[in-house]
Parts: structure tokens; C-alpha cells; sequence
């Protein structure tokens, strides 16, 4: 059986915590110094089992970052371009730099999706806000559960009691199930309200 670079470490049997060996500790710093330079993880964990050697997983990172630098360097150009423009923004012709834009695509130059990354943080906030009432929600439904124990009520109470707190919870998923379908097809853009 051959020996990966990094085993997950011990734990220990009375409490718990991890052993991590100087070995480990040494391979952790290596993952850290490669996460600093922007390496992807895939390529770290091929370098860590011995599948790219650590000259070739640099000269591959090394294309990669000319190549984003190339892509940096004509955004700037053409953020320096529009600085040189008078007036506000309105006074821009969009259809003129757009253009422009979408000549530079053509010839190999990548900008940022701004979309791609937007809809990443909205998903996460829409999750996180159901997450968190649904767990409140649970916490008064729980609460609610433990008082009928301690003190009987009649039956059509117990049922009302335990039974409202669901429709909150189903109000939420379905808001959420709603937000994500938004997300997901991406939010029409506000010119076309125009």
C-alpha cells in the first residue's frame, strides 16, 4: 500500500485532540506557503503524493499567473482609458466600451464574472438566513413540545401550539426554494425594466 505525503493525523484516546508530528507540522507550512501564492488545492494535494514534481506544479502556477496578469494589465488599460473621459457616468457610451470589451474577449482576454461571483454570495446568504430561522423556529417548536409535557393541555391546544411554528418553517423553505430559482437563472438586469 503506498504511503500518501499526508495522513490525517491521530487523535488522541482521552481527549480527543489531534497529534500532529513534526512531520505534519512541516507539510502544513508547505499548504500554507503554496495557499499564499494562489496554488489550487488540487495542485498542492498532486505535489503532496509525488504526481507533479514541486518545479512542475510552479511552472504550471506560473502560466496561470502570467496569464491573469495579462488580463489585469488590459483591465487596467482600459480603466485608465475611461478615467480619461469628462463628465459622469452617464455621459459614457456603454455600447462604445462594451465593444471594446468584447473585441479584447475574442482575442483571448478574460474579465472577471461578476455575475458568477454574485450569485455565489447571494446562494450563501439566502441559505444561511433560512438555516438560522429554521433553527430558531426548532428551538421554540422543541421549547413549546417540552412546556405540554410539564403542564398538560387539552388536545386542539397542544395541536395549534405544536402546529404554528411549522407554517413559519415552510413559509421559509419556500422562500428560500423561491430565492435559489432566482439566483440560479440569474437576476434580470435592470436595464431591461426599461
Amino acid at each position: 500500500m503506498k504511503r500518501r505525503a499526508f495522513w490525517p493525523p491521530r487523535r488522541q484516546a482521552g481527549n480527543g485532540y489531534r497529534d500532529y508530528d513534526d512531520g505534519d507540522l512541516a507539510t502544513l507550512q508547505r499548504i500554507k506557503l503554496l495557499r499564499k501564492l494562489d496554488v489550487p488545492l488540487e495542485e498542492i494535494k498532486a505535489m503532496l503524493e509525488g504526481a507533479l514534481t514541486l518545479g512542475e506544479g510552479m511552472r504550471r502556477h506560473l502560466v496561470t499567473l502570467e496569464s491573469r496578469q495579462k488580463n489585469l494589465d488590459t483591465a487596467r488599460q482600459l480603466c485608465a482609458e475611461l478615467a480619461k473621459a469628462p463628465g459622469l457616468l452617464a455621459a459614457l457610451d456603454p455600447e462604445t466600451a462594451l465593444a471594446e470589451v468584447t473585441r479584447l474577449e475574442q482575442k483571448g482576454v478574460r474579465f472577471i464574472d461578476i455575475q458568477k461571483t454574485d450569485r455565489k454570495k447571494k446562494a450563501h446568504g439566502a441559505w444561511l438566513s433560512a438555516l438560522v430561522f429554521i433553527g430558531l423556529m426548532a428551538m421554540v417548536e422543541g421549547l413549546m413540545v417540552w412546556a405540554l409535557t410539564v403542564d398538560p393541555v387539552p388536545l386542539p391546544v397542544a395541536l395549534l401550539l405544536a402546529g404554528w411554528p411549522l407554517v413559519f418553517v415552510a413559509g421559509a423553505l419556500l422562500a428560500l426554494r423561491q430565492r435559489l430559482k432566482e439566483i440560479r437563472k440569474g437576476e434580470e438586469d435592470a436595464y431591461r425594466n426599461y
